[in-house]
């Protein structure tokens, strides 16, 4: 009950939020240069100082999932940086494991069809057409056919 409750409250907020032409979290990034799939399903709400480009981007909770099975992501319940054009800095709240340690993914930067992710020490670059579909808590992209009533929205780590 208390489930139906809250995705009922949910779908009104977000219902409001489009009638009143707010933007999304998905809508800016993508207004920025990126695509919609560097942020996770899942996103409920966001700031931005669009003088400094300071953001902030909300979840109800951690977020972790695999990708290709090999890298595992996590994601705090609050995911803060700046933002500029193909350019995103002094990220917090992004993590990805290498080998056996987490390290925070630190910068993305957008070079063309290619998004390049900095832990600081090291970076890895991606063709931008595997971002183009929001990974799902719990699952990220192979949620193999569960319907969106059966994925968990946000998992607890």
């Amino acid at each position: 009950m208390l489930v139906a409750t809250t995705a009922a409250v949910l779908s009104l907020l977000f219902l409001s939020e489009a009638a009143a032409g707010v933007t999304t979290a998905y809508e800016v990034i993508q207004a920025y240069g990126f695509p919609v799939g560097i942020l996770p399903i899942g996103v409920t709400h966001y700031d931005l100082d669009e003088t400094t480009g300071k953001f902030n981007a909300y979840m109800n909770g951690s977020c972790s999932f695999s990708l290709e099975g090999s890298y595992k992501l996590k994601y705090s319940s609050v995911i803060s940086g700046y933002i500029r054009k193909n350019k995103l800095t002094d990220l917090s709240g992004v993590k990805v494991k290498v080998l056996f340690i987490w390290l925070s993914i630190v910068e993305v930067r957008r070079n063309g069809d290619k998004l390049e992710f900095s832990v600081g020490i090291a970076s890895a670059d991606f063709a931008i057409d595997n971002f183009f579909t929001c990974p799902q808590c719990g699952c990220g992209l192979d949620c193999n056919g569960l319907d969106g009533e059966n994925r968990p929205l946000v998992s607890s780590i």
